[in-house]
């Protein structure tokens, strides 16, 4: 069975809550890769550009650079714009998919 010539594929791909899906799950991905890119080459670019400043102690006389917390709110910034996505696309976007089965049938 040809994909293209299912019905139910025509009836869903011109569905508009399944254009409403695909615009705002391709927005919100597009944003948090933004986000996630500018973060990991930000921190990049200071580890290739400004080594001292990583090399900041954090405390006087402490071991710990102001390198350290900022990678580790790397590693936090993604877990939670991940935990994000995953907390609306369970939410909105499943319910958006769900709906959009259901009218197909």
């Amino acid at each position: 069975m040809n994909a293209s010539v299912d019905p139910r594929v025509e009836r869903i791909a011109s569905h508009p809550a399944y254009q409403r899906l695909r615009q705002s799950r391709n927005r919100l991905g597009w944003i948090l890769t933004v986000l996630m890119l500018l973060a990991y080459y930000g921190y990049i670019g200071l580890i290739a550009f400004d080594k001292a400043f990583l090399a900041t102690p954090v405390s006087e006389g402490g071991i710990t650079t102001i390198g350290i917390p900022i990678a580790l709110g790397l590693m936090v910034f993604t877990i939670l714009i991940t935990g994000f996505y995953v907390r609306r696309a369970n939410k909105e976007f499943d319910q958006l998919t769900q709906q959009i089965v259901e009218d197909a049938q």
